[in-house]
């Protein structure tokens, strides 16, 4: 699963990463922060195409609010299985027909620390620390007044099962246009993800447990522990 994440990028690298139109942003946006320590239900940036096919970059809340909703889902809604991703009612039409990139540089994991059953967070990172992005769908509901996106999940590959079982989908950036474009539909969409995936190039380490506050907003959350691995 991804139940918190970390988006140190610059404005520069969003904007390499997503070849984004020097026309439609002439200037860099002024309010594009690090983050150390992203949870569910907090605002996020997230890439989609527009109506002239060109990547754009938006904001929008991490848990899902179907277009059909008339209240704030309570279910949890920042994950979507890739299992069912095309069938749930939550998030079949997004998987159709509004898919969008999470980016970020950085993700946790918990395991259980058998010494005194406390929660061990994990980071894992592309080599050098590099951005990538996350599969996803998104969502706009008018009655609400609320945009928003969730992070499609996959089964761990091997090198990743002893932390957990499941994982975000990260996708190569030569992917990026044909999941966004939605060429791919149903059994074929999944195919590009699973084949297009490039978790395995993932490295972790242990980071300390102040992470595990969603509160936490510390720099150091990348740190890694002495002796962790």
């Amino acid at each position: 699963m991804c139940g918190r994440f970390t988006n140190e990028m610059t404005w520069s690298e969003i904007h390499a990463l997503y070849k984004l139109s020097d026309n439609m942003y002439p200037t860099a946006p002024s309010n594009m922060q690090p983050r150390f320590n992203i949870a569910p239900t907090q605002t996020v940036d997230f890439v989609h195409l527009d109506k002239a096919g060109n990547m754009e970059l938006n904001r929008g809340r991490w848990w899902l609010v179907p277009f059909f909703a008339k209240e704030m889902p309570k279910a949890a809604m920042f994950n979507a299985r890739i299992e069912t991703v095309d069938t749930s009612g939550a998030f079949r039409e997004g998987f159709k027909s509004r898919r969008c990139l999470i980016p970020a540089d950085g993700y946790f994991e918990w395991t259980k620390n058998a010494d005194d059953d406390g929660k061990d967070p994990w980071l894992l990172q592309m080599p050098g620390g590099a951005g990538f992005s996350f599969a996803g769908i998104w969502a706009h509901n008018d009655n609400l007044g609320v945009t928003s996106c969730t992070i499609i999940t996959a089964p761990a590959a091997p090198e990743l099962e002893h932390i957990h079982t499941r994982m975000p989908v990260i996708l190569s950036p030569e992917a990026y246009g044909r999941w966004l474009s939605g060429e791919d539909q149903g059994s074929d969409a999944k195919a590009l993800l699973l084949g297009s995936q490039i978790d395995s190039l993932l490295q972790f380490h242990r980071v300390g447990r102040e992470v595990n506050s969603s509160r936490y907003e510390g720099t150091d959350t990348k740190k890694p522990l002495i002796n962790s691995l």
